[in-house]
Parts: C-alpha cells; sequence; structure tokens
C-alpha cells in the first residue's frame, strides 16, 4: 500500500496549507494520521478529506502551546491507534512587525505556537516512541531562522526551533528516534497569494532565488516524506533549505 503502511503519524497544524498535504501524501502511502489544529472546522474537514479518500484519520482540536491539549492529543491518539511513529510539527504562523511596533502579546503567540508548541508534543509524544525503539520526528522551521526584517519573533522562534532539532537530535539517537527540520523560503500557498502585497512581495524574492522560482507546497512535502521515512534512517539532527538557494 506504500511505504507508510500502519505507521501512526501525527501531523500537527495540518487543517490546511502545506500540513494539510503532508497529511494527506503519508495517508495515500498508507500512513493513520491524527490530524491535529487548533480550528475545528478545518481539522474536520482535513480529516473527512483524507477518509474519502479511502485513507484512516481522525480529527483533533488542539492549541499546541497549551500543555492539557498536546497530553489530550497524544491520549486520543494512543487510544485510537496504540502507537505514534510519526510525529510532524507543523503548527505555526506569523505575526510580522518592526520591533518598536511588535506587541508583547504578538511575541509571545509566535513563541508559544512556534517553539514551546514543538517542545510540548516531542515531549509527550517521545516516551512512546523511545519504549518501542523507533520514530521520525520532523519539525517545521524556515529560512528566517536566518534573520528577517520585520520577524524578530518568528524568527526567533525557527532559529529556536534548529537548535531543539539539533539538542533532540542527540538526546534521542540512542533509541533510535530521527529528529530532523525542514526549512522552507518562501512557498506559495494559497495564504501567500491572499495578502494584498503578493506581487511585490513574489518580484522582491524572486530576485535573490538562484532558481527563480518560489517554492511550491509539494517541494516542501517531499522534503518532509523523506525525513519521515526510512530513507533518512542514517540522518539526524540536520536542516534541509527547500528554499531555491536563498537564504536570507
Amino acid at each position: 500500500m506504500g511505504e507508510f503502511k500502519d505507521r501512526v503519524a501525527i501531523v500537527t497544524g495540518s487543517g490546511r496549507g502545506i500540513g494539510k498535504l503532508t497529511a494527506q501524501q503519508l495517508a495515500l502511502e498508507g500512513a493513520k494520521i491524527v490530524v491535529a489544529d487548533v480550528i475545528e472546522e478545518n481539522a474536520i474537514k482535513s480529516a473527512a478529506d483524507i477518509n474519502e479518500s479511502g485513507g484512516n484519520a481522525i480529527a483533533i482540536v488542539a492549541d499546541v502551546s497549551n500543555e492539557i491539549d498536546v497530553m489530550n492529543m497524544v491520549e486520543v491518539t494512543l487510544s485510537n491507534y496504540k502507537t505514534v511513529d510519526v510525529l510532524i510539527n507543523n503548527a505555526g504562523f506569523t505575526r510580522d512587525n518592526l520591533i518598536e511596533n511588535m506587541s508583547v502579546q504578538n511575541w509571545d503567540s509566535v513563541l508559544d505556537t512556534c517553539l514551546k508548541g514543538t517542545f510540548l508534543c516531542t515531549k509527550y509524544v517521545s516516551p512512546y516512541m523511545i519504549e518501542k525503539k523507533s520514530g521520525k520526528i520532523v519539525n517545521i522551521a524556515s529560512i528566517s531562522y536566518l534573520g528577517n526584517m520585520g520577524q524578530a519573533n518568528y524568527s526567533s522562534a525557527k532559529a529556536g526551533l534548529v537548535g531543539f532539532t539539533k539538542a533532540m537530535a542527540k538526546e534521542l539517537a540512542r533509541h533510535s528516534i530521527n529528529v530532523n527540520a525542514v526549512a522552507p523560503g518562501l512557498t506559495e500557498t494559497e495564504a501567500l497569494k491572499r495578502l494584498p502585497k503578493y506581487e511585490m512581495i513574489k518580484e522582491r524574492v524572486l530576485k535573490s532565488t538562484p532558481l527563480r522560482r518560489l517554492g511550491k507546497p509539494e517541494d516542501v512535502v517531499n522534503a518532509i516524506m523523506f525525513l519521515a521515512s526510512e530513507k533518512s534512517s542514517y540522518v539526524t539532527g540536520d536542516v534541509i533549505h527547500v528554499s531555491g538557494g536563498r537564504f536570507g
């Protein structure tokens, strides 16, 4: 049926966008999917789409920055599927502004979801991977970890995520658990296309991208699938940049 047959994958932030596409691709390859999203309607729709296509998915409403929600997500996963093989820490968002205009709330919310959320999900999923001596954890970073003007919160969160990835890779390697990250550049998602300044942003980024195109969601998903699979069994603590050669 596929490389991920009978594997159980939690994908956070999979109600839409790259997370949803990742969940769908894993399902096509035979994985049982836990669609976790903070927006109930999106989570239910995403899981339903997978099930209607012949896959196996459940929807869980979870704010990954909330410890109780994460504990419940893991409990429901185990209740339904008995184990966890793959964790994709994808949940995140931006709240951009120059530092003098950035609210403390927007700093906290981005750090809480992107970084604390990854910590909580890894904390509560990893014991079950440790128990069976296997597992794949893929953290979705961004080339913003190298620093972007107007993104002090997001860049800090993603830089922290890269450091967390490398720390966890060393900590969990003795249990045969691989921990890696994917750092996309600007990716042509539906959310990006809806931005008022989309064309201006696109033109500026293309000038500094050696491959002279924006990333497609499929480009990012392909990297995630590699790191979640056994093809990457000797890869850990690494960051795959899916950015067309653009850094920063």
